[in-house]
């Protein structure tokens, strides 16, 4: 979650700095906590330092995990700072590269959007929407946004409604309506000395910041822990007692879906997967001061993979490749009936 709070209110220079130290401390993290640092620049007005960490994670060495998402958000700060022809460039180097993650596609289309590009976001948007949700019968949470903004931009551009602008009405948990939070018509009140449109104007501001509370307190994912097959030999070689957990790296993989499987239907919503390694596990049963040969920190560590942003979705977008790493498309891979 990027930051959002006044300058007024943090030291978003200081906290920057704090972060970037931290990224130095655990590598394992060094992508997540360098786009909060980079965001926190963003908020102090200091665009080209921020730029400048968004080169880093690009010209890094260690494989990103969202390498397009890291583009996006480049693309974005440069052009709030009038690097428009090299944002312009970033950004269709991006939609090219039709990333399977949702995130992207968001940046991309909201930065053309408030750089009043209507026309070019509503192809951003309807572009990520045609390759993430087409035959997707119940679209993850992490594509509302993306039909949310999708709606938002055909209705300023008085484009009817389809079938995705149906679907985004069916996900709005707000009290309002997305056609009148989105109406651009709406009439802006806090001037007005018509107490009923003024009125009527709180309630909308009030069912967005609802809207918007519940994307910022919405937890981190029920994770089940992964281990490649590789870090498991690695583990269960250097702590047998874990055998009986972990008999074969086959049966491990199994026991993942099943589990999976098993959460999403008796209703339990937000599942994801984290994969951990064994440095980093050997690391989390110090700080806990117990012997990482105790299965009992299992459960804990994959918790707190999560809490700290590794955790990849589940299921998988459709098309993309399983999450065991065998590079299939996860339908033909654990996602076979």
């Amino acid at each position: 979650m990027r930051p959002d709070t006044p300058a007024e209110n943090v030291d978003h220079t200081a906290e920057a700095a704090r972060l970037e130290r931290t990224a130095g401390l655990y590598p394992e993290d060094a992508e997540a906590l360098l786009l909060q640092a980079a965001a926190h620049l963003e908020l102090a007005g200091a665009r080209p330092a921020a730029s400048t960490l968004y080169d880093r994670l690009l010209s890094s060495r260690v494989s990103l995990e969202n390498p397009y998402l890291v583009r996006a958000l480049k693309a974005a700060n440069l052009w709030e700072y009038g690097h428009e022809a090299e944002a312009r460039a970033i950004i269709e180097g991006v939609r090219a590269a039709s990333p399977r993650d949702p995130a992207p596609w968001v940046i991309v289309a909201e930065a053309l959007e408030s750089h009043d590009e209507l026309e070019q976001a509503q192809e951003a948007f309807t572009e990520g929407a045609r390759l993430l949700l087409t035959d997707v019968t119940d679209p993850p949470y992490s594509t509302h946004p993306l039909l949310f903004g999708r709606h938002r931009v055909r209705r300023m551009l008085g484009l009817p409604h389809d079938e995705w602008d149906a679907l985004a009405d069916t996900f709005n948990s707000s009290p309002v309506s997305l056609d009148e939070l989105h109406d651009p018509k709406r009439v802006w009140s806090l001037g007005s000395d018509n107490p009923a449109e003024l009125e009527a104007e709180i309630s909308r501001l009030r069912a967005e910041l609802g809207t918007y509370r519940e994307a910022l307190s919405r937890p981190f994912p029920v994770a089940v822990l992964h281990w490649s097959a590789t870090e498991l030999s690695e583990l269960v070689s250097s702590y047998p007692t874990l055998s009986s957990e972990y008999p074969s790296h086959e049966e491990h993989l199994a026991t993942i879906e099943a589990s999976l499987r098993e959460l999403a239907s008796s209703g339990t919503p937000n599942l994801g997967i984290v994969t951990g390694t064994v440095p980093s596990y050997e690391a989390f049963a110090a700080s806990e001061g117990s012997s990482p040969g105790d299965a009992t920190l299992l459960p804990q560590y994959a918790t707190t993979l999560a809490a700290r942003g590794r955790a990849v979705e589940w299921p998988p977008q459709r098309g993309t490749a399983c999450w065991c790493g065998s590079g299939t498309a996860y339908e033909a891979c654990h996602g076979t009936e």
